[in-house]
C-alpha cells in the first residue's frame, strides 16, 4: 500500500473561523454575540483567510523546499548527458603525407561543439570497403563463357564459383538498415582497400604510394603506427516479446595483406587492437578500436593486374579492384573475417571506416579565473559554463605560501570526507553541483577554507550536453586539433556518416526525488554485508558490474579470520582494453575506496580490490543433430561456454556470474555443452592453462585424475576464471574422444574457396 501525501496542517478557512469563535467565551466572556458584520468578526474572517493561505503554500512544500531535502540528503539533480557520434578524419589540404597524432579534446568547427575523446592517429590514407559478392544462377547462365575463360586463364579445374567485387558503405555513406559483411559475402569476409592519395602526375603515383606505406609502418617519436577503424553495428527493430540482453561479441579476426611468398600467394598479418583502444565492445557497440600495425616491409599489396600476378583475386587473396585508378592507389588491404574457433555466422554493419575518432558534445576551458576567496565559510564560485563533465574537472586554489597554484579534489559530500577530525579540517576538496554548476568549499572543520585573497582558477572543465547536440548526419565537417607536441595541425575534415545520439537534458526535480527511498534503505552508512554491497553500486559516476563482500579477509597477506577487516572486490560492468574479462583499474578502485571508507566504522579496516584471473582455455568436440546447422551450434556452444564462465550478471549458474572460488571442472561443462540445442553428443573437453615459465601464448593441458580422468582448473577463494580461448569443433561419426583438439594453433581461414575467381561486371548500355 502507497503512502499517502500528507498535509502539514488540513485545516481551511471555516475550520479556522469555528476555531476562533470558540476560543471568544474563554477569552472575552463580555464578547456575547459576535454576528457577521461586526468589526471583531471582519478581523476573525481576515486572519482565517491568511491562515488559509499560509497552510496552503506550506502543504505545497515548494521547490526550494524539496531541494534543500535533496541536499541534506546528500543528493543532487544529475547533469545532462552529451551527444556521441562516430566519424573519420582525413586531411584537408594538398601536400605529402603525414602521419598527425593528435591530441584529445580537438574541436569541431558547426552549430555546437564537440571534442574528440581520445588520442588520433591520422594516416595519410582513405579507405574504401568491399566484399565478394556470389553470383546468382541467372548470372552464372548468362556469363558461363566468361567464367570457362577466366577458368582456364587462372589454371584452375572442376566447378569455379564466381564473384562480383561489390563496395558497400560507398563514398563513405552509411547504411542504416545495415550490410551483413560476412553472410553477403562469398569468403564471409570485409576488404577494406587502403588507398593513398592521388598524386598530381601518374608517374608520381608509385613513389606516393611507398611514402604511404612508410608512414603506416614505420615508428616516430608518437611510437608505432595506429590505424584507427571506427565501427558502428546496425541496430535492428526489436520485437514485442523479444527478450532485451546482452549481445554476444562475435569473435573475429584483423589481417593486413604483406609482401607474396615464394608460391607468388598473398600473405597476412595479423593485428591486434591497442590495449584500452577497442571502445566498441567486441564491434557490438559504436566506437573506434587502434589496430598496431607491423612493419613497413610486412606491408604490401598484391598487384591487381593478372597479366603480372595470374592469381589476382583468386581463391583467398583480395579482390580484384576493376577500377585502375584506384587499383594504382592500393597500397594494402584490411581484412575483417570470422576467428576459426567459433566463426561468427553474420555481422550486420551501418558503417566502417578508417582514420576512425568519437566525438562528444562537450567544450573543454582551461585556465579561467573563478574568483577571490574571502576567507569564509561555505564559499560558493559558479563555473563558467554549467553541465560539466565531473571526472574531468580540475579546480585549482592559489597557495598562499608562493608555491602557485594547488589542486584540490572533488568529494561528493564535504560532511563525510574523513572520520578523523584533523584531517577532515586541513583536507583540500570541494564538493560539485554538475548540473548547476557550482562548485562550494568547506567550513574549515569539513573541508579546508582557502585563505582570503586567494585565487580560484578552473584548471580544467568539460561542458555541455543536453539534446542540442543531437545533430543529423554532415553537421560535423571541420576538425581544430594540436599534435602531441602541442603544436597546432593541419585542417581536418570531417566525415560524419551517422547523425549524433545520446544527447538528454539534466535530471528534473521530480525525478530526483524518485531516488530518495533508496538513500534511507541504508542510510548512507556500510555496516553490513548488503549495506556494503548498495553502497558500492551507488558510486556517483562508476559504472560497477559486480560487489562481492569479503569479511574477515586481508587481501595482501591471502588470509582469513582476520578480525576488523573487510575486503570488497568489484568489477566494472564491462572489459576495458584488450583483456576479454572485465578489470577494475586503479582509478576505479580509488574512487570506491574514498565512497565506502567515509562510510564504514570507525574499527573496520577496508580494502578494495580486483579479484585475481586465472587464464583458462577450452577445446572441445561434439556431434551435431540431423537438421540444425553447424556453424550456429558451434558459435551457440562456445557462447554457452563464456556465458557460464563470465563473472558478472547473466553469467553463471545462478545468473550473478561465476562464483568466487569455485573450481572449474571439465564434467560441468560437459553437461553445460549437452544443454545447448542441437547437441546430439559431447566427444570429450579438454582444460588448458598457462605453462609456468614459459611464453605468455603457450597452453598445457590441465593433469588428469588418477580415478576418473576428470580434469579441474583448481581456484582460490578470491580468484574467478578466465576465458581467453574456446575451440568447439564437428567431430565425425567414428570420431571419440581423440577428436578433441590437443592443441590451440590457429589454422588458415577455412572460408576461402581455391577455387574463386573475380568477374568482371560489365555495364548494359542501351
Amino acid at each position: 500500500m502507497s503512502l499517502p501525501s500528507p498535509n502539514l496542517d488540513d485545516r481551511r478557512f471555516d475550520d479556522l473561523v469555528e476555531e476562533m469563535l470558540a476560543r471568544i467565551p474563554a477569552h472575552t466572556p463580555e464578547w456575547t454575540h459576535p454576528r457577521e458584520g461586526d468589526p471583531g468578526r471582519t478581523l476573525i474572517d481576515l486572519f482565517a483567510w491568511l491562515g488559509d493561505s499560509l497552510l496552503y503554500r506550506a502543504n505545497l512544500i515548494p521547490d526550494r523546499q524539496r531541494l534543500v531535502f535533496l541536499r541534506l540528503l546528500g543528493q543532487s539533480l544529475r547533469p545532462a548527458r552529451a551527444a556521441r557520434t562516430v566519424v573519420s578524419l582525413s586531411q584537408a589540404g594538398a601536400g605529402p603525407p603525414v602521419r598527425l597524432a593528435l591530441r584529445p579534446g580537438a574541436r569541431s568547427v558547426g552549430p555546437v561543439p564537440f571534442e574528440t575523446l581520445h588520442e588520433i592517429t591520422v594516416l595519410p590514407l582513405s579507405g574504401e570497403a568491399y566484399v565478394k559478392r556470389p553470383l546468382d544462377s541467372a548470372e552464372m547462365a548468362r556469363m558461363g563463357e566468361v567464367i570457362q575463360g577466366l577458368a582456364r586463364l587462372h589454371g584452375i579445374t572442376g566447378n569455379v564459383s564466381g564473384y562480383s567485387t561489390r563496395a558497400v558503405f560507398d563514398r563513405g555513406r552509411a547504411a542504416p538498415d545495415g550490410v551483413d559483411v560476412f553472410t553477403d559475402s562469398l569468403d564471409r569476409a570485409l576488404w577494406i582497400a587502403l588507398l593513398a592519395p592521388e598524386a598530381q602526375q601518374v608517374e608520381e603515383q608509385e613513389a606516393l604510394n611507398a611514402s604511404v606505406r612508410e608512414q603506416m609502418g614505420g615508428t616516430g617519436e608518437d611510437g608505432p603506427a595506429l590505424l584507427r577503424v571506427g565501427v558502428v553495428p546496425a541496430l535492428r527493430p526489436m520485437g514485442p516479446f523479444e527478450e532485451i540482453g546482452p549481445q554476444a561479441q562475435p569473435m573475429v579476426r584483423w589481417e593486413i595483406t604483406g609482401p607474396a611468398d615464394r608460391r607468388n600467394s598473398v600473405t597476412y598479418q595479423s593485428l591486434t587492437p591497442f590495449p584500452g583502444s577497442d571502445s566498441t565492445s567486441g564491434l557490438t557497440t559504436a566506437g573506434s578500436l587502434a589496430l598496431r600495425l607491423p612493419g613497413t616491409a610486412l606491408i604490401a599489396a598484391p598487384s591487381n593486374d593478372v597479366g603480372v600476378n595470374p592469381m589476382a583475386g583468386v581463391g583467398d587473396s583480395p579482390p580484384r579492384l576493376d577500377d585502375e585508378a584506384k587499383a594504382s592507389r592500393l597500397v594494402a588491404w584490411l581484412r575483417l573475417r570470422p576467428a576459426e574457433a567459433s566463426p561468427a555466422a553474420s555481422l550486420r554493419l551501418a558503417w566502417i571506416g578508417v582514420n576512425g575518432a568519437e566525438m562528444e558534445q562537450r567544450q573543454t576551458l582551461e585556465g579561467q579565473l573563478l574568483g577571490q576567496s574571502s576567507g569564509a565559510a561555505d564559499q560558493v564560485f559558479r563555473l563558467p559554463l554549467g553541465q560539466v563533465d565531473p571526472d574531468a574537472l580540475r579546480i585549482e586554489v592559489e597557495d598562499a605560501a608562493g608555491n602557485g597554484y594547488r589542486l584540490w579534489q572533488r568529494v561528493d559530500d564535504l560532511a563525510a570526507i574523513s572520520a578523523d577530525v584533523l584531517q577532515a579540517r586541513e583536507a583540500m576538496a570541494y564538493e560539485l553541483d554538475a548540473s548547476a554548476g557550482t562548485v562550494r568549499f568547506g567550513d574549515g572543520v569539513r573541508g579546508r577554507v582557502p585563505e582570503a585573497g586567494m585565487r580560484i582558477r578552473l584548471g580544467r572543465g568539460r561542458f555541455g550536453g543536453g539534446e542540442a547536440g543531437n545533430l543529423p548526419a554532415g553537421s560535423l565537417t571541420v576538425l581544430q586539433a594540436r599534435r602531441i607536441d602541442g603544436s597546432p595541425a593541419p585542417a581536418l575534415k570531417i566525415h560524419q556518416p551517422l547523425p549524433c545520439a545520446g544527447g538528454a537534458e539534466p535530471e528534473t526535480l521530480a525525478e530526483a526525488e524518485r531516488r530518495i527511498p533508496a538513500r534511507l534503505r541504508h542510510g548512507d552508512r556500510a555496516v553490513t554485508t548488503g549495506d556494503f554491497e548498495r553502497l558500492s553500486l551507488e558510486v556517483p559516476g562508476l559504472a560497477v558490474g559486480r560487489v562481492e563482500v569479503l569479511p574477515l579477509f586481508k587481501p595482501h597477506d591471502r588470509l582469513f579470520d582476520m578480525a576488523g577487516v573487510v575486503s570488497v572486490m568489484a568489477l566494472p560492468q564491462a572489459a576495458v582494453g584488450p583483456a576479454p574479462w572485465p578489470r577494475p583499474d586503479r582509478p576505479f578502485l580509488e574512487t570506491l575506496h574514498a565512497h565506502l571508507s567515509s562510510r564504514v566504522p570507525l574499527t573496520t579496516e577496508l580494502y578494495v580490490i580486483g579479484c585475481e584471473y586465472i587464464p583458462l582455455a577450452i577445446a572441445t568436440s561434439l556431434r551435431i543433430r540431423p537438421g540444425f546447422a553447424p556453424a550456429q551450434v558451434l558459435h551457440d556452444v562456445e557462447a554457452a561456454l563464456r556465458r557460464l564462465l563470465w563473472p558478472l550478471p547473466p553469467g553463471g549458474g545462478q545468473g550473478e556470474g561465476w562464483a568466487l572460488g569455485r573450481d572449474v571442472r571439465d564434467r560441468e561443462l560437459d553437461v553445460e555443452i549437452s544443454r545447448v540445442a542441437g547437441v546430439r553428443e559431447v566427444l570429450g573437453v579438454r582444460l588448458f592453462g598457462r605453462a609456468a615459465g614459459t611464453e605468455v601464448e603457450a597452453w598445457q593441458e590441465l593433469p588428469r585424475a588418477s580415478q576418473n580422468g576428470s580434469q579441474t582448473l583448481a581456484l582460490k577463494p578470491w580468484q574467478l576464471p578466465e576465458l581467453l580461448t574456446a575451440l568447439v569443433v564437428e567431430g565425425g561419426e567414428d570420431g571419440g574422444a581423440d577428436s578433441v583438439p590437443a592443441f590451440l594453433d590457429t589454422p588458415p581461414n577455412p572460408f576461402a574457396s581455391q577455387q574463386a575467381v573475380a568477374v568482371p561486371v560489365v555495364p548494359e548500355v542501351c
